[in-house]
């Protein structure tokens, strides 16, 4: 594919629209004799005269005239894109894509969407819940919400919450039925509902605390499902013992639905974070979500 000799084309156009070399450069911020070697430039690789330069006026040659006529606009095209994406860019209103499990909206984005709603009535959250290591921007979302060891490398992370608790429980008719452990090792007698990563297709692992060493049991799979709602649904129908963050189970222990098991050995979990490519924040738009994301920490569903 040929490369045309596109350089110093804004150079002959502003030539022509203001009537001198004087006068482009001053329209261009730079100096004369620059506007001058640019042109000189063009018409070497083009390989024909463009203008003809007296010292009152500059005058189109028949091959001037005809790249005016073919250039000029298209040009215009050009640098009215280039406008409209600088105006994108500095924009308060329109659509960001976020990606997020549903722990993330819960704890994050629910407690303060009306109050951001109410401050920016012209913006579109598009939220998709998902469980899996989304690549934002493979699949074209401004940010996403992860816990700190599940961030994607040559992203910006920003923390947005403090540790955080997991719990395992169930529905208090299958404690009464099978017992409540007591240990880590006594759920290898029980039947537990495990989740499996959809992205890495992995069941996740059960890591516990005990006299300050990190132990992992991997209770025999009985049950399993590649999305957390349905782990949780299934342990408070007490097909089993599930996994889940605390703050998301909440409702649920107050109820009596669910009952937790095996507390003392429970470790913390990484904070949110928010993880995005550096190129966004230069996007006004994302600023402000960003911004307002800061300002509301202390308004976060953790206990």
């Amino acid at each position: 594919m040929l490369r045309s000799p596109v350089n110093g084309i804004e150079v002959f156009l502003a030539i022509v629209q203001h009537g001198s070399l004087r006068a482009a450069a001053k329209s261009l911020g730079v100096g004369a004799p620059a506007v001058s070697h640019q042109l000189k430039a063009l018409e070497r690789r083009i390989g024909v005269d463009l203008l003809v330069r007296t010292t009152r006026s500059v005058e189109l040659t028949d091959a001037g005239r005809t790249l005016l006529e073919g250039t000029g606009p298209a040009f215009r095209e050009i640098a009215e894109a280039i406008e409209n994406s600088r105006e994108i860019g500095k924009a308060k209103t329109g659509t960001l894509r976020l990606t997020l499990p549903r722990s993330a909206y819960k704890i994050i984005i629910a407690p303060v969407l009306a109050e951001f709603q109410a401050a920016y009535p012209d913006v579109c959250l598009d939220l998709s819940i998902s469980e899996g290591l989304v690549d934002v921007v493979r699949d074209g979302f401004h940010a996403g919400f992860r816990l700190g060891d599940q961030l994607t490398t040559g992203m910006i992370a920003l923390r947005l919450t403090e540790p955080l608790t997991p719990s395992y429980s169930a529905a208090p008719s299958y404690l009464d039925r099978y017992g409540r452990p007591q240990h880590p090792r006594d759920l290898l007698t029980h039947k537990c509902i495990r989740y499996k990563y959809i992205s890495a297709n992995r069941i996740g692992d059960w890591q516990f605390r005990e006299n300050r060493q990190t132990i992992t049991v991997d209770p025999p799979v009985k049950l399993v499902f590649d999305s957390m709602q349905s782990v949780m649904q299934a342990t408070r129908d007490g097909h089993g013992i599930g996994w889940s963050l605390r703050v998301i189970i909440d409702d649920h222990l107050k109820s009596g639905a669910l009952e937790t098991v095996l507390d003392p050995f429970v470790t913390e979990l990484p904070p949110f974070y928010l993880y995005y490519p550096e190129q966004n924040r230069r996007l006004e738009l994302f600023r402000l979500f960003v911004d307002f994301l800061v300002s509301n920490r202390g308004n976060f569903a953790v206990p």
